[in-house]
């Protein structure tokens, strides 16, 4: 077994933000068997443990991480039929991407979305009208509390917005695999469920278009907002969304509506979105530009800001510290809560530090 290991290693070019100081060690996994071994012996040892994949989620601390990082860069695509199997290592975007050229949909507004596979089931990833909730039916992970491999069911996942089991015990599991259960539709997609999708694609919502069409009309979307990674975009130089669109009860919903009108007048209507019952998600988005964090916003150094293509995005606009980041994704939220009422969650893992 030949695992690539370094000794005070940056992690910052392993992150989609290029932000954060080094690991005291970093070591590389490209297969299953490196990666449950380099497992095992970082819980021997029994010092910190990060694991990162695509690093399209993570903000780490300018002082770095004192302990083992561990790169997951497994890779393996297979199908068999309707029913895909990626190793958590491979670019997400380009398993969507061989789905799709397979004619088979369920994953293809996803088309885009930065990361690992890995990494897709511990944040129930969504975007358009789709979640990978819907199209995986097991999880094959590295359960570190029995020291064994288990095969983990959609049903017990515990999926919900941008939530998983996964994410709620994050020193548990390390993900090895995800199994996912698509559709042969003859070439067309799943039901497009989001309407800005549905109006550029010339369909009605819940109407189904052509697989390849869908996909490339979602990765214009995404880039159109920054949302597509691009080295010399600083725009995508981000986690992506920062913060999660709120989920509020009928009764904060109802004070959060009266701080509306209070704010914006009588006539202001806040975007309100069925979330089960007695839930309504509001957008984050929304929520920061009316409390005037405008498309890119930021402080004087000029080092970050918030996207110039959309504010649900906070950027590093080249030579930021992760300080820098924290400080204005801190503003934005004191904001957000001082005009509206409503607390604003980071959607991105924050490592070394915190809001």
């Amino acid at each position: 077994m030949n695992v690539h290991e370094l000794h005070d290693a940056p992690l910052a070019p392993l992150t989609t933000f290029r932000l954060g100081g080094p690991a005291t060690r970093l070591i590389t996994a490209t297969t299953e068997a490196e990666l449950i071994a380099a497992v095992r012996a970082a819980d021997a040892e029994g010092g910190p443990l990060l694991l990162i994949g695509g690093g399209s989620n993570l903000v780490i601390a300018d002082d770095g991480f004192a302990g083992t990082a561990l790169h997951i860069a497994t890779t393996g695509f297979e199908l068999d039929g309707t029913a895909l199997e990626v190793a958590a290592g491979e670019i997400w975007t380009d398993a969507v991407a061989q789905s799709v050229e397979k004619g088979l949909a369920g994953i293809e507004c996803l088309a885009g979305v930065p990361g690992s596979a890995g990494a897709t089931p511990i944040q129930n990833v969504g975007a358009y009208g789709q979640e990978v909730s819907s199209t995986v039916t097991e999880v094959i992970a590295y359960d570190r509390k029995v020291g064994e491999t288990v095969t983990i069911p959609n049903a017990a996942c515990a999926f919900s917005y941008r939530h998983s089991r996964f994410k709620a015990e994050p020193e548990r599991f390390v993900v090895l695999r995800v199994r996912f259960r698509l559709e042969d539709a003859d070439g067309l997609s799943a039901p497009v469920r989001y309407a800005e999708t549905a109006r550029a694609l010339g369909v009605r919502v819940g109407e189904r278009a052509p697989l390849a069409q869908v996909r490339e009309t979602v990765l214009k979307l995404r880039a159109g907002k920054g949302m597509v990674l691009d080295p010399d975009d600083h725009d995508t130089w981000s986690a992506g969304s920062f913060f999660t669109n709120p989920v509020l009860t009928d009764e904060e919903f109802a004070a959060f509506h009266a701080r509306v009108v209070e704010r914006l007048g009588p006539d202001a209507a806040p975007p309100a979105y069925p979330e089960g019952e007695g839930r309504t998600k509001t957008s984050a988005a929304w929520l920061i530009d009316k409390a005037g964090f405008g498309k890119g916003y930021g402080p004087g150094s000029g080092r970050v800001s918030i996207s110039t293509k959309h504010t649900l995005a906070l950027t590093n606009r080249g030579g930021a510290r992760t300080a820098e980041l924290l400080a204005l994704a801190r503003e934005v939220v004191a904001g957000v809560q001082e005009t509206f009422g409503v607390r604003l969650v980071n959607e991105p893992v924050t490592v070394g530090c915190e809001l």
